[in-house]
């Protein structure tokens, strides 16, 4: 995936709730940034071969910021550790476009933004755009507890407070997230949109279904998932590369081609950014990532190599 990337410095810099570092990316000479859409990210080079997404949580009418939240992660594969160690103020970084997968619809009659955690940035950003087109919409925040919270001050100051509403694991019973209230029935127009831990996304998804929400108005970004390479093993042919390699059960479609000397652009390793799409050539894959759309997996004809796998016998790829 080649791309022009966007040269900043970490305008500012704050550490909030447990370990968020908030910072504002700016242009050096305070030059306009590109134009982003609500529930866009970016990708951070944050070092040499380590790049990482992150969801936009600044106002889309302010072009000269982008800002962002990255939670410190004791599980970090070095992107959050490498966020928190090196972006500090005055450093300069590396970044891509914004690329949004994970937009507002624009014709929905109600928005309902649900979000986990750290999950809570991209719904910040939709927040701003809603209000700014006077659109009917809830964000609920939900977190272990307030003080662990970031973007606590934010919100409370935001022009749309009184849209905002806060759910603690650690405080009143009745403040809890009443997901069957906050979703209401599913009638045509109304959407919700989720994102945060993997188990909280899959809750709030299953109530949106029990409440009669239609899976075109059940909106997701994950950040996090879990890579399964179980299955049987399968032939993978590289095209360009004019090379043949066996996927064992148990491993990725990356680490096999990587056994004969085939290096392909990487960055999330989940299937969740999109940075190792292949086209498919031949074959049919076995789509276990987040990133295409059902519509994309029913093609057949592009997959993600980090995650997912072979339905058929042999995968014909263009590398």
């Amino acid at each position: 995936m080649n791309e022009q990337l966007l040269n900043v410095v970490v305008r500012k810099r704050e550490i909030q709730g447990d370990g968020v570092a908030v910072l504002d990316l700016a242009h050096s000479d305070g030059a306009e940034l590109p134009a982003f859409e609500a529930g866009a990210h970016v990708d951070i080079h944050i070092a040499p071969g380590l790049v990482r997404q992150y969801s936009l949580c600044s106002d889309p009418a302010d072009a000269r910021v982008y800002r962002l939240g990255v939670l410190k992660d004791p599980a970090s594969r070095g992107g959050s550790i490498g966020v928190h160690d090196l972006l500090l103020e005055g450093r300069q970084v590396q970044i891509s476009a914004p690329r949004n997968l994970f937009p507002l619809t624009p014709d929905a009659s109600r928005s309902i933004l649900l979000g986990g955690g750290i999950g809570i940035t991209p719904m910040i950003a939709m927040a701003h755009t809603l209000h700014q087109q006077g659109a009917d919409f809830e964000l609920h925040y939900c977190g272990r507890s307030r003080e662990r919270s970031a973007f606590m001050d934010e919100l409370r100051n935001a022009p749309f407070a009184a849209k905002v509403f806060t759910h603690f694991d650690d405080e009143a019973v009745e403040q809890r997230l009443d997901l069957a209230r906050v979703l209401g029935p599913g009638t045509r127009g109304c959407h919700m949109y989720t994102c945060g831990p993997s188990g909280f996304m899959d809750w709030v998804m299953a109530g949106a279904r029990q409440q009669g929400y239609a899976e075109d108005h059940i909106h997701k970004e994950y950040f996090q998932v879990e890579v399964d390479a179980s299955g049987e093993g399968f032939e993978v042919v590289a095209a360009r590369s004019n090379k043949t390699v066996q996927v064992a059960e148990g491993q990725t479609i990356l680490d096999a081609l990587a056994q004969v000397g085939i290096k392909i652009e990487i960055s999330c390793e989940q299937g969740v950014c999109g940075t190792c799409l292949c086209d498919v050539l031949e074959g049919e894959p076995d789509h276990r990532d987040v990133y295409l759309t059902d519509e994309e997996k029913a093609a057949n004809d592009q997959m993600l190599v980090c995650c997912s796998r072979a339905k058929s016998k042999k995968l014909v790829l263009d590398i």
